[in-house]
């Protein structure tokens, strides 16, 4: 549904539905509450009065961004962006197709606006439970607080990196919010860095249930959490002493550590930092780019028949010969035509079953790189505890020799190489990571003439509802869309 924030807030009110436009399925809500209180009836008067209660409001925000498949699936961002960019071409000869109007670089507000629509709509249910929770007695006010904090600061990280300058929503109130205009990115990142520096003063290296019990389940988000993504924020900000250190906590923990390719994604996987349950489902990651498709795809039958898209060949060349993310992290299918043909799939997601694998959001490898970054901004580049032995440690993970590069400029190239093809596919990072290495226009100026599109400048950002724009006249479209 079209969802305007701002009328929405004017509508419900502070004590009115507190998680509103957080549906999921009730045994979507059971698998994170695992307490009988629905998550989309909390009304705001008695919403903190219990630990249970409070919980159940956070329950509300994970089930729906577990449920609302803009972190897996075909509204997923790492999905949508893999099309804009260059990981990933569309199979699909529907022009109007969602899948065809993201690899086209043709994008308008009615495309993109789903992301805003809903980050905003949870920000403001984390609004309402920071405020809550900060006036509450509540047992473990702490943890509440901290998830609450953490929560608001990684839906304004996305907003931020997908559409740029943004609001900046702190606040339920809705005659604050009804007039809010966009900030310079810049300081959205440094709201987003209170908030999480806040968050580390209540959470605890322990993960929690939904009881506030510790618990193996990496559902939640804890001290680690906060850690990774202040060091991910970190690096976006060009704080190349915070980046380290936060990344350094992180890699220096016994909590976690590089499995082989092939578990990385695993269910229980000592990768992961932190994930998101699949809301009564297996992550649908594995939907979009496997959905049965066999080894050989029988006489009759294209790519297309299972799945509408495949990788791109400038990523699947990008991998160095005996990478066995290759062999794990992707599939291939062989036509059954002459010549055959051979075309190559994410292959992170690996099972249909419920319960194997989760969406994972943050995990160790990428807090290896973040720290080999910013040690190479910082010039250390080689001998012990420099750029080189973190970015080392991802290459030794996926079988591959020490890096040869040792001058700053040629450590980060290598740098950017290993995110491309370790986290491809993941959560926008390849797409943020060109934007922010200034990088973007030129590699998709050189892209453009094969996807049948011309890419500008102005493309590195995304249009937002046109709705909330009418709404709140201080609010501009993003440059270059109408």
């Amino acid at each position: 549904m079209t969802f305007n924030y701002k009328h929405q807030l004017s509508t419900y009110g502070r004590l009115g539905i507190l998680c509103l436009a957080l549906m999921v399925t009730g045994t979507g809500c059971k698998k994170y509450l695992q307490i009988p209180l629905p998550v989309n009836t909390i009304a705001g008067s008695a919403a903190f009065t219990s630990d249970n209660a409070a919980a159940a409001v956070l329950n509300g925000i994970y089930g729906g961004l577990a449920g609302s498949t803009y972190f897996d699936g075909t509204n997923g961002i790492g999905y949508n962006s893999g099309l804009y960019t260059d990981e990933l071409v569309n199979l699909s000869f529907v022009a109007t197709s969602s899948t065809a109007i993201y690899y086209g670089d043709a994008v308008q507000s009615s495309n993109t606006g789903q992301y805003w629509t809903s980050f905003y709509s949870r920000i403001y249910a984390a609004n309402l439970a920071i405020e809550g929770v900060t006036a509450s007695t509540l047992n473990n006010k702490k943890q509440w607080l901290g998830e609450a904090l953490f929560l608001r600061a990684f839906l304004h990280f996305y907003l931020t990196n997908l559409y740029g300058d943004v609001p900046i929503v702190t606040s339920s109130a809705y005659a604050t919010n009804k007039a809010l205009v966009r900030s310079p990115q810049a300081d959205v990142y440094k709201q987003i860095v209170a908030d999480l520096l806040q968050a580390q003063g209540l959470l605890t290296t322990d993960y929690r249930n939904t009881d506030a019990a510790i618990t193996t389940d990496r559902g939640r988000p804890n001290l680690y959490a906060v850690n990774a993504l202040l060091a991910r924020v970190y690096l976006y900000m060009g704080n190349w002493q915070g980046a380290e250190a936060q990344a350094g906590t992180l890699i220096g923990s016994t909590s976690f550590l590089l499995p082989a390719p092939a578990q990385a994604f695993l269910a229980g996987s000592k990768e992961s930092i932190w994930w998101l349950t699949p809301v009564s489902t297996y992550v649908k990651d594995y939907s979009i780019y496997n959905a049965g498709m066999p080894a050989v795809i029988p006489t009759g039958s294209t790519p297309a028949s299972y799945v509408s898209v495949t990788l791109s060949t400038s990523l699947t060349n990008a991998f160095e010969t005996g990478d066995a993310r290759f062999s794990s992290w992707l599939r291939s299918s062989v036509t059954s035509t002459t010549p055959a043909v051979t075309y190559y799939f994410p292959n992170k997601y690996k099972s249909n079953t419920v319960g194997a694998e989760n969406i994972v959001l943050f995990r160790l490898a990428e807090q290896y790189l973040i720290r080999a970054e910013a040690r190479a901004k910082l010039n250390n580049l080689t001998g012990a505890n420099s750029a080189k032995t973190d970015l080392d440690a991802v290459r030794a993970r996926a079988g591959l020799a020490g890096t040869t590069a040792t001058t700053q400029t040629d450590l980060l190239t290598a740098i950017a190489h290993e995110r491309q093809v370790e986290l491809f596919t993941e959560e926008g990072y390849r797409f943020f990571d060109l934007r922010r290495t200034n990088t973007l226009n030129p590699v998709m100026t050189a892209v453009a003439p094969s996807k049948n599109t011309t890419w500008a400048s102005f493309m590195q950002w995304w249009p937002i509802p046109a709705a909330d724009i009418l709404a709140n006249p201080g609010l501009t479209q993003t440059t270059g869309y109408q």
